[in-house]
């Protein structure tokens, strides 16, 4: 196999981030020794992974270490970094000082076969994970929810975990798409129909431009490339989609 140089296209913050979190976790759980001996050394195929979505085969061949192993280091790491994502109730901490909030749905594609129906959305000839972001106003990325089949509506996936009624219960103005019609009051959607003329008009293209910077948030998640294509099992998803969420907000 053939092996040359790359590149990560990110800032050295994520690897001063990461490195101090697996050397404490080498502490606690007492790791005499590995082939990666650095804990730099062992963080930087785990931002490959992430970012550029690097194969366990070709990480495993470019630090010359075996596949398994290669895998339990990700794994180690990507837990780790999950814990550190923002709950349901830090979020709400963040943007109760904000004017609003964006409460938006992506999809993540996913590998599947065929009869795994929950996994497909029925617009899309592909099997996908619905997971709600929350941005604030100026499109910074602010939470991204556990992964749900994209089967599940947008609004439905949002009341499954919660976030309408945390938000409605600390007084949060929300700004959302025409799928989170009958959220509550409190959200504020497009109204509904092609031949909108006058006020109402008026008031879907200016929600439109407000709404349009929570598209922001979603572009940051999907920056790294993993998430563009998922390989691994649905029950990992969440805590994938956690630990890029926790990297970027410590960029």
């Amino acid at each position: 196999m053939l092996v040359y140089p790359s590149a990560v296209d990110l800032s050295s913050r994520s690897l001063q981030h990461l490195s101090p979190l697996l050397a404490g976790h080498r502490r606690q759980i007492g790791s005499r020794w590995r082939r990666l001996t650095w804990c730099g050394r062992q963080a930087v195929p785990v931002l490959a992974h992430l970012r550029c979505g690097d194969t366990y085969a070709r990480l495993a061949a470019g630090f010359r270490v075996g596949i398994a192993t290669v895998h339990r280091y990700i794994r180690e790491a990507v837990d780790l970094l999950a814990a550190l994502a923002p709950t349901l109730g830090q979020a709400i901490a963040t943007v109760r000082k904000k004017a609003y909030v964006i409460l938006d749905g992506t999809v993540l594609p996913i590998d599947r076969i065929a009869a795994d129906r929950p996994y497909h959305p029925g617009k899309k000839k592909h099997h996908e994970m619905n997971v709600q972001v929350l941005a604030d106003p100026a499109g910074r990325l602010v939470r991204a929810s556990g992964a749900l089949p994209a089967a599940v509506h947008d609004l439905t996936a949002a009341q499954t975990h919660g976030t309408p009624a945390a938000l409605a219960a600390d007084h949060v103005k929300r700004w959302a798409d025409r799928a989170y019609q009958g959220a509550g009051p409190a959200v504020r959607v497009p109204f509904r129909g092609k031949n909108l003329r006058g006020r109402r008009r008026r008031h879907n293209r200016d929600h439109a431009k407000i709404r349009s910077l929570g598209e922001r948030a979603t572009a940051i998640l999907k920056c790294w490339r993993l998430p563009r294509k998922l390989r691994c099992s649905t029950t990992r998803i969440t805590a994938v989609v956690r630990a890029v969420v926790a990297l970027e907000l410590a960029a």
